[in-house]
């Protein structure tokens, strides 16, 4: 049985999303401020974490900054009932899996939930991943295509990396930047621009029609797999 923690101050949604979530057969705690939110994610094991944004005591964006210093893996989407894209990324940017806009769907979030609790329970030493007619190798860091060995810098090839272990997330061009950065001397945003075009036409069938690294409008790149 999979453990939710919830973190929403609303008693009505609270009790909403509680109930819920129950009756999928989920284990769930509730709790209503930010300060308590870092202390029982930091120190108890959960599955998920269903973070309100707008808290007493500290916001959610703090709540999740807060645990991944602390290096808490635990998948965490955000409820944020802001529609502005700034609110969105930053989101992403602080560590956010998700994030669902209120009003939401209880079916879409039921959904959200199931895709997060399957990506943070995936085994992290998969040596090698497959698509389409490419492979890469995580363990050689090489990229290959039909058998053959393709011709792709360190940074290609580490952001390529990135964006497969966080396959079907959305990541703005600041945190494959933060992951990157260090292999090649390069500090501008458009530099991921550049890795994304060449990384299209080693990997794609059509590059100007991706169908592995698609753009998210405003907001970064994702990984279809």
């Amino acid at each position: 049985m999979s453990k939710i923690l919830i973190v929403e101050d609303e008693p009505g949604i609270a009790f909403a999303l509680e109930s819920d979530l129950q009756a999928e057969g989920y284990e769930t705690a509730v709790i209503g401020n930010g300060i308590e939110a870092v202390q029982r994610g930091s120190s108890e094991e959960f599955d998920l974490i269903l973070l309100d944004v707008m808290l007493p005591g500290r916001d959610g964006f703090d709540v999740c900054r807060d645990l991944r210093r602390q290096g808490i893996k635990t998948p965490i989407i955000l409820l944020t009932a802001k529609m502005h894209e700034a609110e969105k990324i930053l989101g992403l940017d602080v560590g956010a899996d998700d994030y669902v806009t209120k009003p939401y769907s209880p079916r879409e979030l039921r959904a959200r939930i199931r895709a997060a609790i399957r990506r943070g329970a995936a085994p992290e030493a998969e040596r090698t991943y497959r698509f389409g007619d490419c492979e890469l190798d995580f363990a050689k860091h090489e990229l290959r295509r039909n058998g053959r060995r393709v011709d792709a810098t360190p940074s290609e090839i580490k952001m390529l990396a990135v964006l497969v272990r966080n396959r079907g997330r959305v990541l703005t061009r600041e945190r494959l930047l933060d992951d990157v950065r260090g292999a090649d001397v390069f500090v501008s945003n458009r530099v991921i621009d550049n890795f994304v075009v060449s990384l299209r036409r080693k990997i794609e069938d059509d590059p100007g029609k991706p169908r592995y690294i698609v753009s998210v409008r405003g907001m970064g790149y994702r990984f279809d797999d």
